[in-house]
C-alpha cells in the first residue's frame, strides 16, 4: 500500500486554508498512486494557536470531518488528519482515518499528553488501541507522544497492527525521536510506523521534520528533511510477514514475568 505522509503545518488558525493544502496533496498523492495520506497533528487547525484550539475545535462529524470526507472521495485515497476534537466541554487531541470512500473508518483521542500546553488545552483520551481495516491491512492510530511509550506499541502488536499511523509535533532537540526511537519500535514490535511532522517554528515551538515511514526490519523507507514536502513509501505486506516470521518477539513473550509493569 502506497503511503503518502504530508510533513507540514499549514497554515495555523486557518482551517479552510489547511484543507485547502489536504486537497492539494491529496492529488499529488493519488497521481502518485498513493493508497493512504497521513497528516501531522493537529494539521486540521494549527498546533500553536493556544485557545483558538478550543474555539475551532469540532466533533469527529463536523463540518470539516466532511469536508475532508469529500477530498478522500474525490481522489480515490483514504486520509488520516489530525485536528482538536470537541465532546460537549471537552477538547481532545485527535486523529481521524477516512476512507477512500469518505467514509470515517477510526477516531482515536490522544492518551499521553505532553507539557502544560496540551495538559491546559485538551482532556486526556482513554481507548489505546483503536485500529481500522485498509486494503488488507490492519491499521492502528496514535498520536506523538503515545509512541514513545514502548508499552503503547506492544499494545498494537499484540492486537494485530501492522501499520501505524503517528500524527506527530516532534520538537527540537528531541529529533532522536524521529531518527532512532521510532525505527526501534518498528522493529520490536515487527510492524510499519508511519511517523509524520509538523516542520519549522509556531509559536513559542520549532518542528523538526524528519518525518518517517519505519518498516519492521528497522529501516526507513524514506526520510523527510526540514521543510514541507510529500513523500512516499510502501508498506509491503509480504515483507512483513517475512519479517515477523524471522522476528519472532511477539511469539517468544513470557507475560507472566512482566507483572511489575503494571
Amino acid at each position: 500500500m502506497r503511503t503518502a505522509l504530508l510533513q507540514s503545518s499549514g497554515h495555523p488558525g486557518h482551517v479552510d486554508q489547511n484543507l485547502k493544502v489536504l486537497d492539494d496533496a491529496a492529488a499529488h498523492a493519488a497521481a502518485a498512486g498513493a493508497d493512504l495520506l497521513v497528516t501531522s497533528e493537529l494539521f486540521l487547525t494549527g498546533y500553536a494557536i493556544g485557545d483558538d484550539l478550543g474555539r475551532l475545535a469540532e466533533t469527529e462529524d463536523g463540518g470539516s470531518a466532511d469536508a475532508v470526507a469529500e477530498i478522500a472521495d474525490r481522489h480515490g485515497l483514504a486520509v488520516a488528519y489530525g485536528y482538536p476534537e470537541r465532546i460537549g466541554d471537552a477538547v481532545y487531541n485527535s486523529v481521524q482515518l477516512v476512507g477512500p470512500s469518505g467514509a470515517r473508518l477510526a477516531n482515536y483521542r490522544k492518551t499521553h499528553l505532553y507539557g502544560c500546553f496540551e495538559h491546559d488545552h485538551f482532556t486526556p483520551g482513554e481507548n489505546t488501541v483503536v485500529q481500522a481495516e485498509l486494503n488488507g491491512l490492519t491499521v492502528g492510530l496514535m498520536i506523538c507522544y503515545d509512541v514513545e511509550f514502548p508499552e503503547n506499541v506492544r499494545a498494537h502488536a499484540l492486537a494485530g497492527t501492522d501499520l501505524l499511523l503517528v500524527p506527530t509535533a516532534q520538537l527540537h532537540p528531541y529529533q532522536f525521536v524521529a531518527e532512532s526511537v521510532v525505527p526501534v519500535r518498528a522493529f520490536e514490535s515487527q510492524m510499519y510506523i508511519a511517523y509524520v511532522n509538523r516542520v519549522g517554528p509556531e509559536g513559542e515551538f520549532e518542528f523538526v521534520g524528519l518525518s518517517t515511514l519505519a518498516g519492521p526490519d528497522g529501516v526507513a523507507r524514506v526520510r523527510g528533511g526540514r521543510s514541507e514536502e510529500l513523500l512516499l513509501a510502501d508498506v509491503d505486506p509480504v515483507l512483513l510477514a517475512a519479517s515477523r516470521e524471522a522476528n519472532p518477539y511477539l511469539r517468544d513473550r513470557r507475560p507472566p514475568l512482566y507483572g511489575s509493569l503494571v
